[in-house]
């Protein structure tokens, strides 16, 4: 291909009767519009399905290496250590995709509510979080019934819970992916910014599930604050100290739960950590249920 001719047949568009304006004649195409973007009317939605097979595939068969070493066979440490990493990374591309999707579907007015405990749901969510890190989260842990085993994990793991007695009783009516998604996003961008502690607190007010992530990192200079939940916002542009990230997790979430009638805000100050505050509706028509 002569780049050249293609720069020159853009350049004669403007000449009155010419077919070579397009250099299109009898192919029955249309001339592209140069301000149009490529990805611009594609459906999002469309792609993010058209990924999540492959990626599901690679998952499933990183799994199956990993732990049918009976079938496959055995693996040296450094195999073991690269499907671990492997593994990891596309489960946080799952989560990304995912994310996407469900700020589609919630811009769209799309929700799938069922009933739910939420402190079960934050504790999948947590566990969800925890195995994007290297150590991931136990099998033991994860298929256990034993609540004094996880918060025991938990625990030893840098992290506190600290949920008010009545959060115990409450079931709530709402859509639990989209609640899992919004409170796994404030885990995971606590856990990637925190020194050594992570505290999470969840207590009912009102008709609203109020939860707070607390991170001893870097902090967040109250000018910045707004920048947080900024689409592709990179803080060390920002000179948010060294809060990096693609911004993609925090915008999110705050659209989905903006979408579903809570909000999300955020308490920092330069070097002292940052506190990310949900409040989450108990119910899509406003109506929460407390179980006596």
């Amino acid at each position: 291909m002569n780049i050249s001719s293609d720069k020159r047949i853009g350049r004669q568009s403007g000449k009155k009767g010419s077919d070579q304006s397009t250099g299109l004649r009898g192919t029955g195409r249309q001339p592209i519009d140069q301000g149009q973007g490529f990805f611009d009317g594609l459906s999002v939605e469309f792609l993010i399905h058209e990924l999540k097979d492959p990626i599901s595939i690679i998952e499933t068969g990183a799994r199956a290496l990993l732990e049918r070493q009976d079938k496959y066979g055995a693996l040296t440490p450094k195999q073991e250590k690269t499907l671990k990493r492997m593994l990891r990374n596309t489960r946080k591309t799952r989560s990304m995709l995912y994310d996407m999707l469900e700020v589609g579907r919630s811009e769209s007015g799309v929700c799938l509510t069922c009933r739910f405990q939420p402190v079960a749901a934050l504790q999948t969510a947590l566990m969800d979080a925890l195995d994007t890190l290297p150590a991931g989260v136990p099998e033991t842990v994860r298929n256990s019934d034993r609540s004094s085993e996880i918060v025991g994990f938990f625990a030893d793991m840098g992290i506190r819970l600290d949920v008010t007695d009545d959060v115990y009783q409450i079931e709530v009516f709402e859509d639990e992916i989209k609640f899992r998604q919004i409170v796994g996003n404030l885990i995971k961008n606590a856990l990637h910014h925190r020194k050594k502690q992570l505290d999470i607190r969840m207590e009912y007010d009102d008709g609203f599930l109020c939860i707070d992530v607390t991170d001893d990192g870097p902090g967040v200079d109250p000018k910045n604050h707004h920048l947080i939940f900024e689409r592709y916002a990179q803080v060390d542009e920002c000179a948010i100290l060294e809060r990096k990230g693609h911004g993609l997790g925090l915008a999110g979430a705050l659209r989905i739960v903006r979408c579903l009638g809570g909000d999300i805000h955020i308490s920092s100050k330069k070097g002292t950590g940052a506190t990310f505050h949900l409040k989450f509706p108990c119910s899509g028509q406003g109506i929460g249920d407390k179980v006596k």
